[in-house]
């Protein structure tokens, strides 16, 4: 095997672990605004490590270098943030409870 072997290897399972800590805690965790770290936190780093294997995968195989996974890389990054804060004001908004409280902090 040779070095980029070990890489993707490396980054299929780096991929892979992440993607199922984030969502084992999104299935396992409390309420609304700790379920939103599994998704946003562990998982978009691991959907990541999943899209750069394939890029560095594709890129030694094929003709040139292949942007496609890298452009939904940059994509992801960029969504996943926006969304979880989006839907964390909608929740506090709507007076959603979090866990050990009577609802959110007064503003």
């Amino acid at each position: 095997m040779d070095l980029t072997e070990y890489l993707l290897s490396f980054l299929i399972l780096a991929g892979a672990g992440f993607t199922f800590v984030g969502s084992l805690g999104l299935a396992r965790l409390g309420d609304f605004y700790t379920r939103l770290h599994g998704p946003t936190k562990a998982t978009t780093l691991g959907v990541g490590c999943l899209l750069v294997a394939s890029s560095v995968y594709f890129s030694s195989r094929g003709d040139g270098i292949s942007l496609h996974e890298v452009l939904v890389t940059l994509f992801l990054f960029i969504t996943a943030p926006v969304s979880a804060h989006l839907l964390a004001k909608a929740a506090l908004h709507l007076g959603l409870p979090a866990r050990g409280g009577d609802g959110p902090p007064a503003p």
